[in-house]
């Protein structure tokens, strides 16, 4: 029996042995790691063009002049002569004052008008009889100097009352208020019956020049510091007018004036551009977007703006070389052209570029390629004419 206890235990001893050598050996053995993936990026050349630097305002339109209409002399309206809203020409009727008072002091002035010529002709005649006396003797000096006064005194009344006559003219013909351009005649604002006059704030209406039409555009400091220094005279620059609709207006125009500042809460500075406006389409008070093209970059290298990554106010761009190697590099950009973003520094003509998967690389690793594929727009196209020049 002890024989046999003995064996058994010698078995289980083994056994237990021989299973211990296996786990170690298990364990000492480890898999191997699987290979890391390649990353698949899509990948597309530089493009390299010429391309139109484009500059967009938000603008505001104006008369050219704008010719507020104000009563001269106070009294009530009586008519109006005008359509609203249409062409009046310079010295057309637009409103009449009632005139009656007024045709009474021109005939008061008329009146003494006529007595002191009678006053002055009568002194005069008086003077003339008296220096012959006088010469003589016949008269005193007193005398002399007296008719002299007379005679100047009603000179002088007379001269006064000229002026006075003419002033009541004046105010009779202010009654007939006329345009004092060609224009478009805006709303009027008084109603016939009103007591108008000087002393009110409110205009009768206002009469605007549209053609050629201002345009108010504000742009920055700095363009206007470029449009200064550039070979190129800013006032020959062409301007295109995209209305509030999203249509081009078919006339171009051009800058005319900047204002004498910079504002400085807004660091902007006022222009004005003019632009034909033959119908009379274009009104004050618009708000329209001016475009301008102000140079032409050739052989600009353009990548899409997608492809540009921003690290601490550093771009980069992710380089593809022809071992399908990763090189991060530093770029310089500079203007936007709808998705693409010109690089003035740090890409070559030919350079291929990581545009999607960017998230996935870093310097020095390989990658799979294929092409870029843009995605399709969500939403149909803008026409052209509305948003490109």
């Amino acid at each position: 029996m002890k024989s046999c206890s003995k064996i058994n235990f010698l078995k289980f001893y083994s056994w237990l042995l021989a299973l211990l050598i296996f786990a170690s050996f298990m364990g000492c053995t480890k898999k191997p790691a699987p290979a890391a993936a390649v990353p698949l990026v899509e990948v597309l050349p530089v493009i390299q063009k010429d391309v139109p630097i484009i500059r967009e305002w938000v603008a505001s339109t104006d008369g050219f002049v704008n010719a507020t209409i104000r009563p001269q002399v106070t009294g009530y309206l009586m008519n109006q002569l005008y359509r609203e809203g249409e062409f009046v020409k310079k010295g057309q009727i637009l409103f009449e004052i009632d005139p009656r008072t007024f045709e009474a002091n021109v005939a008061e002035a008329q009146g003494d008008l006529a007595r002191s010529r009678a006053n002055w002709n009568t002194a005069r005649l008086n003077l003339a009889r008296i220096k012959p006396l006088a010469e003589k003797n016949a008269v005193s000096q007193k005398d002399l100097d007296d008719a002299t006064g007379n005679e100047q005194s009603a000179r002088a009344l007379v001269f006064s009352s000229k002026a006075a006559l003419q002033n009541a003219k004046l105010d009779l013909s202010f009654t007939k208020i006329l345009a004092p351009i060609d224009g478009i005649a805006g709303n009027a604002t008084a109603q016939i019956g009103d007591l108008v006059g000087p002393s009110q704030t409110a205009v009768l209406t206002t009469v605007s020049t549209l053609d050629p039409l201002k345009v108010y555009i504000p742009i920055s400091e700095q363009e206007y510091l470029k449009a200064a220094n550039s070979t190129i005279p800013w006032e020959k620059i062409p301007l295109k007018l995209i209305l509030s609709d999203g249509t081009a207006y078919p006339e171009q125009g051009h800058f005319f004036s900047a204002d004498r500042q910079i504002d400085a809460k807004t660091g902007t500075i006022s222009t004005v551009a003019l632009f034909p406006n033959p119908e009379n389409i274009l009104r004050p008070g618009q708000f329209a977007k001016v475009q301008a093209t102000i140079m032409i970059q050739k052989d600009a290298l353009l990548v899409p703006q997608r492809s540009i990554t921003e690290m601490q106010g550093f771009f980069q761009v992710a380089v593809v070389d022809h071992d399908n190697k990763i090189e991060i590099r530093t770029v310089e950009p500079g203007e936007r052209v709808d998705s693409l973003w010109i690089i003035n520094k740090g890409l070559n003509p030919g350079d291929m570029i990581v545009a999607e998967g960017v998230q996935k690389v870093r310097p020095g690793i390989t990658v799979k390629t294929q092409p870029f594929k843009a995605a399709a727009p969500t939403t149909p196209p803008a026409k052209a004419s509305a948003q490109n020049p």
